[in-house]
């Protein structure tokens, strides 16, 4: 997950746009009225769990995701949920929902999936619910062997410190901390890295245990200790959570080391061909891309030795807390924008964004408190990855999307392209370009968020995991508070979204997406028949599946009036869009075959017809 409104930023954007004041000082940007200390707390995130027994389980239960919304903005009702502490009491409550023939997900205490995985059902069936959060107590490093066997539901910003601690470092990690070790590795989640084993966590992983259902004979549900040699392992170190509830993960680890990190912000010009070399040259390296400025910033990323002077720290400006009203401002603004038709406002945000990130280097901290310079050079474990907003307790600030304050609401697309053939990735580019081209200020929107964000990940054995090296591309966008509220420029991020998932043959990120970018998926996946084998072969009476998984990975949905404006369809008729409000479905600017909700009186519009 990246987003980018930030405790910093958003003080400037306020002061630009809505006109609230501004205290600065040399350390620390101050709303006017908060503690001066107050850029260090944060407003925990919610159990995403909620009973009506008051959060014990037993009650009916609702499942929601970190964001507050499903894609289908239905809620997820659970009949009951458990907490087990250890191993053996996870198998019993996987025996539970077998004996009883219930329908069973597994959820963290962070739930940062878009796609609707974790829910068990639609409610009008039996279901259980199993969470993590209390599972998070043991890790056991291997010095001698370089691994680490760590409990599924332990965060990873633990596993990181108590590995670093013992003078070893965890090589692959996403971006954002707020994620459990089971979760990082069932949705195939990655950092940026097309060296070693590459910036996919599961491509790290040695070896798994997993409880799941088995005969009567044998209680109803048995562990099984998946080695690095066994075959199942490439259809468990991705799983989705289809194939059983995974309990332990082993991780292969390095002795410990530094990263030197620089961000060169330039023109976009031969981005197209610059993507492939800078991500063979660098090992951590990316790319930030800001379409309506011209903007592309290269992320030079590389490891040193463990004694290189440094302490630098990287605490992304978008995971770090934010004021409440800060939040709220801010997506009272975005709205306006929105109401009023008008780009500018987007791209006035979207220019203060770029500025203030070259500025403040993108949350790099040379010694653990400012910038000072580049490079920044620090321990592994303070450079790859980050998320204050998550700790502390005070309650005037946040992470920016806690849904409890209606702070910002957005979309994540994010699409995996094979990057053997360097005219795919490359195509997918200049096609942006040229829809970028026909007006720069409606690419703003996305500028204002993060851009699009590349990054890379090597080819791996998982059957759900990318069977050649590939480069993923990330981007955030608007989402209405209400579904059937259009969105400025809905099209072009329509149009963008059906190029990567259909033009060029993109897969979608497992655990991030709107349901169109699934269509097809199974197709895509050389290995994906092995896998169902697998999990008929594990799970055979399904009870790890349901309505949802089975959507997301085998297709069909009935097409509703106002489906295409949350990505649940692709228009193909204008009571998919919204005619009363003026969208219409249409073909796409660019690529032609794409098919689009576009406001009638835009000037792309006219000219179109």
């Amino acid at each position: 997950m990246i987003i980018i409104i930030m405790p910093h930023i958003t003080l400037i954007l306020l002061w630009l746009i809505v006109g609230i004041p501004i205290i600065i000082n040399p350390t620390t940007w101050i709303w006017t009225g908060s503690d001066p200390g107050s850029v260090a707390l944060a407003m925990v995130p919610p159990n995403p769990i909620q009973c009506n027994d008051g959060g014990g389980g037993g009650g009916d239960c609702t499942l929601s995701n970190s964001y507050g919304a499903w894609g289908d903005r239905k809620d997820c009702h659970v009949l009951n949920v458990t907490y087990p502490k250890n191993e053996e009491e996870l198998r019993l409550a996987v025996a539970h929902a077998n004996r009883n023939k219930l329908k069973l997900k597994v959820v963290s205490k962070f739930s940062h999936t878009i796609p609707k995985l974790a829910c068990p059902g639609s409610g009008e069936g039996p279901n259980f619910l199993i969470s993590t959060k209390n599972y998070d107590s043991g890790i056991e490093i291997d010095t001698k062997n370089m691994a680490v066997t760590v409990d599924s539901g332990v965060g990873l910003r633990r596993l990181i410190d108590e590995v670093e601690r013992v003078g070893l470092s965890l090589v692959a990690a996403p971006y954002w901390e707020g994620v459990s070790v089971g979760g990082i590795i069932s949705t195939g989640a990655h950092g940026s890295s097309w060296w070693g084993k590459g910036g996919a966590v599961h491509d790290h992983v040695i070896g798994v245990s997993m409880v799941v259902p088995a005969k009567p004979s044998e209680g109803y549900a048995k562990i099984i200790r998946i080695e690095a040699n066994d075959p199942l392992l490439d259809a468990a170190k991705v799983s989705l959570g289809l194939l059983g509830v995974i309990s332990k993960v082993k991780l292969s680890v390095e002795k410990g080391f530094k990263r030197s990190i620089r961000y060169n912000f330039t023109e976009d010009g031969g981005i197209e061909e610059r993507w492939f070399e800078h991500g063979k040259k660098n090992e951590f390296g990316d790319i930030t891309w800001y379409p309506s400025k011209h903007i592309a910033v290269y992320r030079y990323d590389n490891r040193v030795p463990l004694n290189a002077s440094g302490d630098g720290t990287f605490d992304f400006i978008g995971f770090q807390p934010n004021s409440l009203l800060i939040s709220k401002t801010i997506r009272a603004t975005e709205k306006a924008i929105e109401n009023s038709g008008n780009s500018k406002g987007k791209c006035a945000m979207a220019a203060t964004v770029v500025g203030y990130k070259k500025l403040s280097a993108n949350g790099l901290k040379n010694n653990g408190v400012i910038f000072t310079g580049y490079p920044v050079v620090g321990p592994q474990a303070k450079m790859q990855t980050s998320g204050t907003c998550l700790y502390a307790t005070r309650n005037d600030l946040s992470c920016a999307w806690d849904p409890r304050i209606n702070g910002l609401f957005f979309y994540e697309t994010t699409a995996i392209f094979p990057a053997n053939n360097l005219v795919t990735f490359t195509n997918f580019i200049n096609d942006v370009k040229k829809l970028r081209d026909l007006n720069p200020e409606n690419f703003c929107g996305v500028d204002a968020y993060n851009g699009f964000l590349i990054r890379f990940i090597k080819a791996s054995t998982a059957y759900l995991g990318q069977t050649v090296d590939s480069v993923v591309v990330d981007f955030n966008y608007y989402r209405a508070s209400d579904a059937l509220t259009p969105r400025l420029n809905q099209d072009l991020w329509e149009e963008v979204e059906q190029m990567a998932f259909f033009k060029y043959g993109a897969k979608p990120h497992w655990a991030k997406n709107r349901n169109l970018a699934f269509l097809g998926v199974k197709d895509k996946y050389p290995s994906f028949g092995k896998f169902v084998e697998k999990r008929k072969e594990l799970d055979p009476e399904n009870i790890f599946s349901s309505e949802f998984s089975d959507e997301l990975l085998f297709g069909s949905r009935e097409k509703k009036d106002g489906c295409a404006l949350e990505g649940q369809c692709v228009c193909s008729e204008d009571r998919h869009c919204r005619p009363d409000k003026g969208y219409f479905c249409q073909q796409g600017l660019v690529y032609k075959e794409a098919r689009v909700c576009r406001f009638a009186h835009s000037s792309l519009f006219q000219n179109q017809i």
